[in-house]
């Protein structure tokens, strides 16, 4: 299954934020969302990072009482590894363990398209695996009856 068959069922929409939008406002627009990374973009939409809990969790034990005036920029993942939105589940899944993070954004050429985490692969491959085991026992119930 591509990304965008996954996407095209299960995206709802996509949040994002700025790099000049504070910590504050990121940590509250992650949990009110119930996501654990969002991307972030430029005043053209454009991609230039990505920010996660992990990064505000790794600031606050770092500067303790500070994150609060920081902005995004000073925390976020810069360059962040994309997919197309035309790979194959499958790759997607690869590039996260390969790389151990759990969010990936889906690019269309230079524009974003969605956000896949690591419980989107899982939930396809489960899919997936459910699916080829169906297949089996119905091939071995046919092979018996004949």
């Amino acid at each position: 299954m591509t990304i965008l068959d996954y996407l095209d069922g299960h995206q709802p929409m996509l949040i994002s934020c700025r790099p000049e939008d504070s910590v504050k406002s990121a940590a509250t627009l992650l949990s009110s969302n119930k996501i654990g990374a969002m991307p972030v973009v430029d005043e053209q939409g454009k991609l230039v990072g990505l920010l996660s809990e992990r990064d505000i969790v790794r600031a606050f034990s770092m500067h303790n009482r500070d994150i609060m005036t920081m902005v995004i920029k000073e925390l976020m993942s810069v360059n962040p590894i994309t997919c197309n939105f035309d790979d194959e589940m499958e790759r997607a899944m690869r590039l996260m363990n390969r790389h151990r993070f759990r969010h990936l954004p889906v690019m269309k050429g230079q524009e974003l398209v969605g956000m896949l985490s690591i419980r989107d692969a899982l939930e396809d491959m489960i899919r997936h695996k459910e699916l080829e085991t169906n297949v089996m026992r119905d091939i071995s119930i046919a092979a018996r009856t004949r």
